[in-house]
C-alpha cells in the first residue's frame, strides 16, 4: 500500500535518509517539514497516513507538535525519531500517543521494517 508520509526533522540529511527509505519501500507521496510548526501545518492540510517526527527541533519541539497533531487527529500514527533516546523521553513520547520510537542513528533496514509494520496495519 502506497501512503502519504510526513517526515519532520530539522536536519535535511536525516529527512533525505528517511525519504530514501520510503522511496525504496515504494512510497513517493512524501511531505517534509523542518520544525514542529511546519509539521502541524502540513499534517492539518494533508492528513498523512504516517508521520515520522524528530523531538529536538527549533521553534517547536516534536513532543509539542505530537500533542497538537493528536489533538487535531487522535488516530494519527506518529513514530518519534530522535537522538534523544533516554528512557524518560521515550516513555513520555509513547505516553503522549506516539506509536513507536526509533533512536538516531538508525539502520535504514530497521526504520524500513517499522514503517512497513505500521503502514500494513493501516
Amino acid at each position: 500500500m502506497i501512503c502519504k508520509v510526513l517526515v519532520v526533522d530539522d536536519a535535511s540529511f536525516v529527512r533525505m535518509m528517511i525519504r530514501q527509505v520510503l522511496i525504496r519501500l515504494g512510497h513517493t507521496d512524501i511531505l517534509e517539514a523542518k520544525n514542529g510548526f511546519e509539521a502541524i501545518e502540513l499534517y492539518k492540510a494533508n492528513t498523512p497516513t504516517l508521520t515520522i517526527l524528530d523531538i529536538t527541533m527549533p521553534e517547536l519541539d516534536g513532543l509539542s507538535a505530537l500533542m497538537e497533531i493528536l489533538s487535531f487527529d487522535p488516530t494519527a500514527k506518529v513514530i518519534m525519531c530522535s537522538a534523544v533516546a533516554q528512557g524518560n523521553v521515550v516513555r513520555k513520547a509513547l505516553a503522549l500517543g506516539a506509536i513507536d520510537f526509533i533512536a538516531k542513528p538508525f539502520r535504514p533496514s530497521e526504520l524500513g521494517k517499522m514503517i512497513t509494520n505500521y503502514l500494513s496495519s493501516n
